[in-house]
């Protein structure tokens, strides 16, 4: 009898998410609304923040903060070619330009060698034109904040971090959401707290946050939910910006209250899973994810493994036919910004450019890690690897 296929990524929703879904529904406000009031409030209170706001993703998230922050055209912002193409495309939102940085071989982050050299070089050249710093917290592990922050501070430059992994994650003992100018969650279905759709942004300065809140519904200086929600004729409003359509709905945030009270059960349950996986492959060809310092904590998001195709006889694609024939599902993260089309294109970018980046995803493969695996699907996910890469090497 074949085992049923293990998908990659699965969200964890239990009785208490659906019984709020089904009182919004009951409540007849299913847009912004009280829900999302309350979750933007609990969530600020998780992370130590004076600011959260709830978006209906966290590209809209990125976009959001960088405009609040004051990107517009002909600005440059530094970031990383090895993420989701989002990271990089609300920078042409506004006009302006990402530079690429090239990433850690362990980590698949920011090389901050790399980063401050870069970031010295357009200082000296191009210092007004650089605006922004965007770190990719790359799989649930925390880029090196402390030197991103740094350079921010010499250079005059934002940091707006892509959190979209990282909750929750710290670095050198500081909660990730509370370091950068902005911080932006993602709460897609895969994601650490999951809400089908939806994504949070935290920052400190009142004027940032309330610049995000003009934007994030159509430019309007009057929160709908306040209009909507009192006794006496509240109709007037005033549109003082050509804002976006961004806001998150009641039906999202009823998830989303549930899903925080549980997220750091749910990052313990993927910390173990980390650990087995770890230690299971140590005596395989492949690299395994490195760890964070002591008293930090890795959201892991992603476990991601590095073939050496020296060692092996099969490629990478071949790995992962492998693993779907034995009814597990895997994924690539990620096909680095740099080679695909639009981006290639668009500056010239040939393959090489990023060196470490196009080898870590030639030998990347990220395996199942979720709260919902059971002790025996770790042990299957374990034992197919074992399987494959034996007989391959």
């Amino acid at each position: 009898m074949s085992l049923p296929f293990l998908p990659f990524a699965l969200p964890e929703i239990g009785q208490e998410e659906i019984d709020e879904v089904v009182d919004t529904l009951k409540s007849g406000w299913m847009t912004t609304g009280p829900k999302t009031a309350r979750f933007e409030k609990e969530f600020a209170q998780f992370l130590g923040v004076p600011h959260a706001l709830a978006v209906n993703s966290g590209t809209a998230g990125l976009h959001l903060a960088l405009e609040a922050i004051g990107v517009g055209p002909g600005d440059k912002v530094v970031t990383s070619p090895y993420t989701f193409t989002a990271s990089a495309e609300v920078i042409r939102y506004l006009g302006a330009d990402p530079v690429f940085v090239d990433i850690d071989p362990k980590t698949f982050n920011l090389d901050p060698v790399k980063l401050e050299a870069l970031v010295s070089r357009l200082g000296d050249r191009a210092l007004p034109a650089v605006k922004a710093i965007l770190p990719v917290h790359f799989g649930g592990q925390a880029c090196e904040m402390e030197s991103i922050t740094k350079l921010s501070r010499d250079y005059g430059l934002k940091v707006v971090e892509d959190a979209a992994h990282a909750l929750p994650c710290t670095t050198n003992g500081q909660t990730i959401g509370t370091v950068g100018d902005a911080t932006v969650f993602s709460f897609y279905v895969t994601k650490p707290l999951a809400t089908g759709e939806g994504g949070m942004i935290t920052v400190r300065s009142d004027e940032v946050a309330n610049r995000i809140k003009v934007m994030r519904l159509h430019g309007i200086n009057h929160d709908v939910w306040d209009r909507y929600r009192s006794a006496k004729p509240n109709w007037f409003y005033q549109v003082v910006a050509p804002g976006f359509k961004y806001n998150m709905t009641d039906i999202m945030a009823a998830i989303g209250i549930h899903q925080l009270r549980k997220v750091a059960r749910f990052q313990q349950r993927r910390d173990w899973i980390a650990q087995q996986y770890t230690e299971a492959f140590s005596d395989l060809p492949i690299s395994t994810p490195k760890g964070v310092r002591p008293g930090d904590k890795h959201a892991w998001h992603l476990y991601v493994i590095q073939l050496d195709l020296k060692e092996l006889q099969i490629t990478r694609d071949e790995f992962i036919e492998k693993m779907a024939e034995k009814g597990i599902g895997t994924s690539v993260h990620f096909i680095p910004l740099h080679i695909q089309p639009y981006w290639r294109d668009r500056y010239a970018f040939k393959p090489e450019d990023y060196p470490v980046a196009l080898d870590c995803y030639q030998r990347a493969v990220s395996l199942p890690i979720y709260s919902k695996m059971t002790d025996d699907d770790v042990a299957r996910v374990i034992l197919a690897v074992h399987d494959i890469l034996n007989g391959s090497v």
